[in-house]
């Protein structure tokens, strides 16, 4: 899972136990789980998708971490889902809201909206990632844990090889520094030792 779903468990579930006045989650079954879950459509009205999102959690509690069959919720009060047109910008107000921005933060601006990103995806991107001669860049572990493909627009080619100069030579001096450590996906680095510190693995947008 990813670390925002993950967090999203974490939080659904403290609230369920919560709600329940911290009884022992083995105690709790198919009655109490639909007694929050009607709970959140009902007196907190909440979206379908935040409902749908709480009850993941906590079948997720039950099934993998308590290894309990939770059954049946047939008494589930759906919250309703909204019925309205999505608000999509125009190009002239995409243009406004890029404008506005300086710095790096204008290039992950202009690589969420030309590449089709999702802010974490951006945020998430290695310089092995970055393909200028396709042009294209590679998005590992997205939300569905699918990898896919995205085409660079032809006016990002200069910023990013820019951008990709300067995390070489903030590289070069960290390892210099005795530094130059990335986290790695999975057990990577047991399996590669000397991955973390290749240049191909470093952040596009180190902090």
């Amino acid at each position: 899972m990813s670390r925002r779903t993950e967090s999203a468990y974490e939080h659904w579930i403290r609230r369920y136990l919560r709600f329940h006045r911290f009884r022992h989650p083995l105690e709790l079954g198919a009655p109490e789980a639909t007694a929050y879950l009607n709970h959140l459509a009902t007196k907190k009205r909440v979206a379908a998708s935040t409902q749908n999102q709480a009850l993941a959690a906590i079948l997720f509690l039950h099934r993998r971490v308590l290894s309990q069959e939770l059954g049946w919720l047939d008494e589930l009060v759906r919250a309703k889902r909204p019925r309205h047109l999505p608000v999509v910008m125009s190009r002239e107000e995409v243009r406004r809201v890029i404008d506005a921005v300086e710095g790096l933060p204008r290039l992950q601006v202009q690589l969420l909206y030309g590449a089709g990103l999702r802010l974490l995806e951006c945020a998430r991107l290695r310089v092995q990632d970055i393909d200028l001669e396709a042009p294209r860049l590679t998005i590992r572990s997205p939300k569905g844990g699918r990898d896919r493909v995205a085409i660079l627009p032809a006016s990002l080619r200069e910023p990013l090889d820019g951008q990709l100069t300067r995390v070489r030579r903030q590289h070069s001096a960290d390892l210099e520094a005795g530094a130059g450590r990335v986290e790695l996906p999975g057990a990577l680095r047991r399996k590669y030792p000397s991955a973390e510190t290749s240049l191909g693995w470093q952040w596009l947008f180190p902090a």
